[in-house]
């Protein structure tokens, strides 16, 4: 016997517990606290912070050697450097070397990193001079409080943070503070005092007193820069033995500054002077005291709260570069380990702190001094003592000699050292690679050379974060229409009843295949692309592939079900298909009647049998009684 019937079923099997739906699963706070508590009190816990606890008991006799020549290698750079650098800030030359001791101490106990050298850089000198030439107290505060703030972002695992700034926003930075620091030199390479540190009023000031230049000092600073360079070149010399000529190339910044020390002495001996030379060098170790929290300016005093307004922006753009500089050296001198950025905070915060109590600018990590003591082939960070310490005996017995270091000569150094750190190779690649990361580079370089390196760095990072909040509010999609067409037999069974079914599915269905997660920037998007995809297409059905959509939040779930009623509107329906479970769960707990919305089938014409059963009259089925 044969007759046609029309069924329809009103509800669908689930092969899912709804309760897991229904009931959000949250943390055991409680729980996590203790285990956070106890786990942070734990030896290990606490010999991941003091990292020395790891390579002192492994120490070997053998490292000594190699430790004590890395060290005072690096010594021999670190002292012309940080004489320079002091001068760069604006202050006197002393408080340059008041930097580069403490940090090679400090990082012993807490620095991850064996190759990492800390000290004062030009970018830190260049970052404080604004306000580090109204009086030195400023530099030694700021170095305090970076200290500080670096310290607490580590001790909270921050260092993920550093992620988000990305290689072009590094690679503007460092190009345009070399630019304006090497700039800033060049009126003391030929043997003029230059009124500016910044780029444009020192080219000004130079192509405008040109009738001014020292010529004396400007051929011995040309000089001493082409000597740079032919000495930096020594290393690739093939002939003989290789490792004297990579010494002598590590070495060429000492050697630059005796040679021309040894000139202005030498030439001063019948009562002239033909150089600029950097004069006297306040001798002996600074005093050990706590950080001033207030100073005095030109006689007037000056309270805590009116040096940090003074400070301004620099209080939180110089953590964050000295954070970049340190992190992205470790990186680069890490050697296949992976590098504890929020360890290195801590061990940046604490060279910073201590440094405060000796009178130190903000430090961190130097890439060419970190390069020498890898090259010298440092084992352990013990190779920082040997440097520190040989930069307490320059301060205790050499600073009479320091008297009569030509200006023109620490002028060539310091240019010699930003050139090499002029990264246009990034720039070649990046647009070889990705042509759009340029955005982000320019963004970060203008600013920089123009405006002030504190700002440029931070319109660098919002470049670079409307990048990702773009890419977050405008996510991957593809909408397409699949024709789902299948013939399939089911089988039902009532009692002694016995009917198979047979259904003709030819169904046109708008599939949207979402390629991200989804949160409350992207919500709007996705309905307004949707709904604009039903009014240009007829169809009857959407279907949300959902087996990337691993989040979502309350925005995206209201938004999901205000797309449902504006699709009714349509005469069409929504099916969210394959749903992350704690994603779907949100939208059935927000509205529980969204519950049917949700499929969990293998197939989409699984998806599509299923919708036809339960809601289309229009089925065509020939049921067969038995």
């Amino acid at each position: 016997m044969q007759r046609n019937t029309t069924t329809r079923e009103n509800s669908a099997a689930s092969d899912i517990d709804d309760s897991l739906l229904f009931k959000e699963k949250l943390p055991n706070i409680p729980s996590k606290l203790k285990n956070g508590i106890y786990n942070s009190c734990s030896f290990r816990a606490i010999a991941r912070k003091f990292p020395i606890l790891g390579w002192l008991p492994k120490y070997e006799a053998s490292f000594l050697l190699q430790d004590f020549i890395a060290g005072f290698t690096v010594g021999l750079t670190t002292i012309p450097q940080a004489i320079a650098y002091g001068v760069v800030a604006g202050l006197e030359p002393q408080y340059g070397l008041y930097s580069a001791f403490m940090g090679c101490f400090a990082y012993i106990i807490f620095g991850s990193c064996k190759d990492v050298t800390i000290a004062t850089t030009a970018i830190m000198a260049l970052m404080v001079h604004q306000y580090a030439i109204l009086s030195p107290d400023y530099a030694v505060l700021v170095c305090f409080l970076a200290g500080c703030l670096i310290l607490l972002m580590g001790l909270l695992n921050l260092g993920v943070l550093v992620r988000f700034i990305s290689i072009p926003v590094i690679t503007g930075f460092t190009i345009a503070a070399a630019t304006t620091i090497g700039s800033a030199q060049i009126n003391n390479l030929f043997g003029m005092a230059s009124p500016s540190n910044d780029l444009i009023p020192a080219w000004k000031h130079f192509f405008t007193h040109l009738n001014k230049i020292g010529w004396n000092d400007a051929a011995l600073g040309v000089l001493s820069l082409i000597f740079l360079f032919l000495m930096k070149k020594t290393k690739d010399i093939p002939y003989g033995n290789r490792t004297f000529w990579k010494y002598v190339s590590l070495s060429r910044n000492a050697l630059t500054v005796i040679i021309g020390t040894s000139l202005a002495y030498g030439l001063s001996r019948g009562g002239t002077q033909p150089f600029r030379v950097t004069g006297n060098i306040t001798a002996g170790l600074p005093p050990f005291r706590p950080p001033p929290f207030h100073t005095t300016v030109n006689g007037t005093d000056v309270s805590f709260g009116e040096m940090l307004n003074n400070i301004g922006a620099s209080l939180a753009s110089i953590p964050l570069v000295a954070i970049l500089e340190i992190v992205a050296i470790s990186k680069a001198f890490s050697k296949g380990k992976i590098v504890n950025a929020s360890q290195e905070m801590i061990a940046l915060g604490m060279c910073n702190i201590m440094g405060s109590f000796v009178s130190s600018m903000p430090v961190t990590g130097s890439f060419t001094r970190t390069a020498v003591n890898n090259a010298s082939g440092v084992k352990t960070p013990l190779g920082g003592a040997v440097t520190g310490a040989l930069v307490l005996m320059a301060l205790a017995f050499l600073t009479k000699t320091f008297y009569y270091i030509p200006k023109s000569t620490l002028a060539s150094i310091i240019i010699a050292a930003m050139i090499s750190l002029m990264e246009f190779e990034k720039v070649r690649d990046t647009w070889r690679s990705k042509k759009k990361d340029l955005f982000p580079f320019v963004a970060t370089l203008v600013p920089c050379m123009f405006w002030s390196l504190e700002y440029g760095i931070l319109c660098g990072i919002v470049a670079n974060i409307s990048y990702i909040l773009y890419s977050s509010a405008k996510p991957q999609m593809r909408l397409d229409i699949e024709k789902v067409d299948n013939s399939e037999q089911n089988f039902l069974k009532d009692n002694s009843l016995s009917v198979y079914i047979f259904q003709v599915l030819d169904w046109e269905v708008g599939v949207v295949d979402v390629k991200q997660k989804l949160d409350f920037a992207s919500a709007e998007y996705l309905k307004e692309k949707v709904v604009k995809f039903v009014n240009l297409n007829t169809v009857k059905l959407i279907v949300i592939r959902g087996q990337e959509i691993n989040s979502i939040d309350y925005t995206v779930a209201m938004n999901i079900i205000t797309l449902r009623e504006d699709l009714k509107i349509l005469n069409c329906d929504l099916i969210c298909w394959n749903w992350n479970i704690s994603s779907a769960g949100v939208v059935c707990r927000l509205k529980s009647e969204m519950r049917e919305i949700f499929c969990f089938e293998k197939t989409l014409e699984e998806v599509v049998s299923k919708y036809q059963l339960s809601h289309s009259n229009d089925v065509s089925e020939i049921v067969y009684i038995l």
